[in-house]
């Protein structure tokens, strides 16, 4: 059975020829150019195969509609937030499925703010998408152009909220794994602008995913090899439309992607107190540190933009996901693998310290991600009665799914689960955490039994 169209705050995605098709990107094209009111649209896409074809597309039927469109080509998704914003053009589309299969591709939907479509403007959306496509006359489309010089913006924007000069006096060795995606090009050129010695890996740009298009810890061994042969300082590894950061560290082991978010705003928050905010799936380590600091904390939805909109209710001095997603608003409302990687080096030239020692003053916590497909005619609304009767004693949020903090379980005292259906794709998504891995595994058994 194919993989159904998945629709949410997070885009549109499926696999292409089968849920994601043509007629699909006529509809969304056209509803997106009303609105936007068919102004002008900056589209940018990572380097997927199929990437290319949909962009034509999408451009076409934007043309058509009336909007003006300004094509970047291959780039990370922050890159085209920001320049929306730089432009001041009326919205974006990013033509990226993320960490999806090399099978799906996605539209990833931009405001004028360079945001992404809060949750009432992307259901506003969805309706138009319902309704038939309207163009205009031949003497009313749109016009294209080509702008080259959205990698040098980005670039900039992220060097100038560090010191540049404490970096570059470092001469870091780094070693670098893009995935193939859009961070191939953009990255190396950031790093030797650090004045870092670069080893690629993975850097070529034709969206063919050498591993798991995650960067998790067990798709980054080649890495971690890496790093060790090279005697390198740090590893980083991006996700495809590079909006994601994961770090091996100079002893080539994987960190996991919590800890990117964990230590940007540890040292954030040592330059300039203030809020942060994070998912409700983000490892409590970045509590942990919030409260060190003497800062207020506070979890939103999973989802870049429910994040983001609660750092703007909040006025956050830093935010994110646990997925490596480092949001900062100094640089822009949206999650950034450049700006994870400008503040990492940072921090380890301004302490003076490898990453490896960087890391075992962070708080210590064992998560454990996973997800189940739930058999057809499954209703989640009874079996969460019954998991919210049996803990009633303990801390919940149903905000987003159902997220339980144990405070009095003995078996689960000091660990947390967080249970919710997926933005990406067709499952059920259970995340556990604890001060142990055993207690981890505990929690999560316990309630992946409850969910199958």
């Amino acid at each position: 059975m194919s993989a159904p169209l998945m629709k949410s705050v997070s885009g549109i995605r499926g696999i292409v020829g089968e849920s994601f098709t043509p007629e699909l990107l006529i509809s969304a094209g056209s509803a997106f150019a009303k609105y936007v009111k068919y102004g002008t649209v900056v589209v940018g896409r990572d380097s997927r195969p199929t990437g290319e074809a949909v962009a034509m597309n999408i451009i076409s039927v934007l043309l058509l509609s009336g909007c003006d469109v300004v094509d970047i080509g291959v780039v990370p998704t922050p890159t085209v937030q920001l320049m929306v914003e730089e432009l001041k053009a009326s919205g974006g589309i990013v033509i990226s499925a993320s960490h999806n299969p090399v099978e799906w591709n996605a539209l990833k939907l931009i405001n004028g703010a360079g945001t992404f479509l809060n949750p009432a403007d992307i259901a506003k959306l969805f309706a138009q998408m319902e309704k038939e496509p309207v163009f205009k006359r031949w003497d009313k489309v749109g016009k294209l152009t080509v702008n080259k010089d959205a990698d040098a913006l980005h670039i900039k924007k992220v060097l100038d909220v560090v010191d540049v000069d404490i970096i570059r006096k470092k001469k870091y060795h780094v070693v670098l794994d893009s995935v193939n995606g859009a961070g191939s090009v953009i990255t190396p050129e950031l790093l030797k602008a650090l004045g870092c010695k670069v080893t690629m890996i993975n850097c070529k740009p034709d969206g063919i995913f050498p591993r798991g298009a995650e960067p998790l810890p067990e798709n980054l061994s080649q890495l971690s090899d890496a790093v060790i042969k090279n005697r390198a300082d740090i590893g980083f590894a991006q996700d495809p439309d590079a909006d994601r950061l994961a770090i091996v560290s100079d002893k080539g082991k994987p960190l996991g992607e919590e800890y990117t978010v964990t230590m940007v705003t540890d040292h954030l928050l040592l330059k300039e107190k203030g809020r942060v905010v994070v998912n409700l799936s983000t490892t409590k380590a970045v509590e942990d540190v919030a409260s060190k600091h003497g800062v207020q904390f506070a979890r939103a939805k999973v989802g870049e933009i429910n994040v983001v909109e609660e750092m703007k209710r909040k006025g956050a001095r830093i935010g994110g996901e646990g997925n490596g997603g480092v949001i900062s608003p100094e640089i822009h409302l949206g999650r950034d693998s450049l700006a994870g990687i400008v503040y990492i080096l940072e921090m380890m030239a301004a302490r003076n310290k490898k990453i490896s020692d960087i890391m075992t003053e962070m708080p210590s916590y064992f998560m454990k991600k996973g997800k189940v497909t739930l058999k057809q005619g499954t209703d989640i609304s009874i079996i969460f009665s019954s998991i919210t009767g049996k803990f009633s004693g303990e801390k919940m949020s149903q905000i987003d799914g159902l997220r339980i903090d144990f405070r009095k379980n003995e078996e689960f005292k000091n660990g947390w689960v967080h249970l919710r259906s997926s933005n990406t794709e067709p499952v059920f998504r259970i995340i556990a955490e604890s001060d142990s891995a055993e207690k981890t595994d505990r929690i999560y058994k316990h309630f992946a039994g409850l969910i199958k």
